[in-house]
């Protein structure tokens, strides 16, 4: 005879946790739909819009704990303390069989660590890895205490893991991969990709932090580049919350961009783009996944450059680079993020010859190494890690 619903309690602490959380929620209930020894699945926890419409009543808003930068934390720390002490609480109160927290882990972790105390027997899994292998890094050890595994969403993450002494840890996929049909170029747009004039996308990031540091010296470049490409098609897909900053730092741009929103205008013009100069961030996983040779730049502030300097351990800072173990994509950080620098790279991308080539060729390399050999979607494959959790804690 079959048993009580599954029982899980699932936490995420922004859009991009939610995003995972949505479509992880489908999939358990996908996966135990195979199973005689349970009676389906039931939800408990905190999400935002994509868990709701896939059966979460979350305990209270997500937007609650959706707070990033030091200040604004430090502002709200009150509610996020009050929050966490909430979530906690309801999962001792009436243990599920599994907790699942998903990413931002200043907000999951401290959930975590307070169940674990209290409800040692619990199985929790992350969903996402922090970034470990960047900075930080004896945050893996520490993580063990109350971590029992991990989901990855990048595929060197499990040896980092294994190497830095962190909890179990499995390569899941990466959910831009079940996005493939959408990034990659028709014969069309393969066409206009190596059309004259070409088109040059350009991204100088979705936080203001970004935009106000990148803007300028993106312009400066294109103008650079303008000039040496007659007509060229420079497209910059904006994030709602940036919009009106974007706009007006476009204003004083000698060769205005033709901005475009929402994310089926973005990928549409990755598609179609010869080539693309971006701030660091997972928009450069998209773009290579794409096959769009990329120019990548970043600027922080001095007190965040002497922070980084001390703490982050990685050699790169562009996920294609830290995948690939090799510097494929040229970054300029910091004082080398000048217009001259950032237009004379972006212009051997935008011509046919060496720096061109080898960026295509890696990108073949990049997608062999995130597409799971077994063909599972990532909210699949994280779901049955899942299961086999709860499966092995009950024995």
């Amino acid at each position: 005879m079959a048993s009580a619903p599954l029982d899980v309690f699932i936490v995420a602490g922004e859009q991009s946790g939610d995003e995972l959380g949505g479509p992880l929620m489908q999939a358990l209930r996908a996966e135990v739909l195979k199973l005689d020894s349970l009676q389906g699945v039931a939800f408990r926890g905190v999400g935002g819009p994509a868990m709701t419409r896939n059966g979460l009543k979350s305990l209270f808003p997500m937007s609650d704990i959706a707070v990033m930068g030091f200040l604004p934390v430090i502002a709200r720390l009150p509610t996020l303390l009050a929050r966490i002490r909430a979530t906690a609480d309801a999962v001792i109160a009436r243990p599920p069989d599994v907790l699942v927290i998903i990413d931002s882990p200043d907000f999951t972790h401290r959930v975590a660590r307070r169940v674990r105390k209290h409800v040692p027997s619990l199985p929790i899994v992350d969903y996402v890895s922090p970034t470990v292998w960047a900075w930080r890094p004896g945050r893996a050890r520490r993580m063990r205490a109350y971590v029992d595994h991990l989901l990855a969403l990048l595929p060197f993450e499990p040896q980092a893991h294994a190497r830095l002494g962190g909890p179990a840890c499995t390569y899941v996929g990466h959910p831009l991969i079940e996005r493939l049909d959408v990034l990659r170029p028709s014969v069309e747009d393969a066409r206009r990709r190596d059309a004259v004039p070409p088109t040059l996308v350009v991204l100088p990031g979705s936080r203001r932090s970004e935009v106000e540091r990148l803007m300028d010296v993106f312009g400066q470049a294109v103008a650079l580049l303008a000039q040496e490409f007659p007509g060229l098609d420079i497209v910059l897909p904006a994030v709602p919350h940036v919009e009106a900053l974007v706009r007006e730092k476009a204003q004083g741009w000698k060769y205005p961009p033709r901005i475009v929103l929402g994310e089926a205008e973005k990928f549409a013009a990755f598609r179609q783009a010869r080539a693309a100069l971006a701030a660091s961030g997972t928009v450069t996983l998209e773009l290579a996944l794409s096959g769009v040779p990329t120019t990548v730049a970043y600027r922080v502030s001095k007190a965040e450059e002497w922070i980084a300097r001390r703490l982050v351990t990685t050699q790169f800072a562009a996920l294609p680079n830290i995948i690939l173990g090799e510097g494929v994509l040229p970054e300029f950080m910091q004082d080398a993020c000048t217009p001259k620098a950032l237009a004379q790279s972006t212009a051997q991308l935008l011509r046919n010859g060496p720096e061109r080539a080898r960026q295509v060729k890696a990108f073949e390399r990049i997608a062999d190494a995130m597409i799971l050999p077994d063909g599972r979607s990532p909210s699949a494959k994280a779901a049955q890690v899942i299961l086999q959790q709860v499966a092995e804690r009950a024995r």
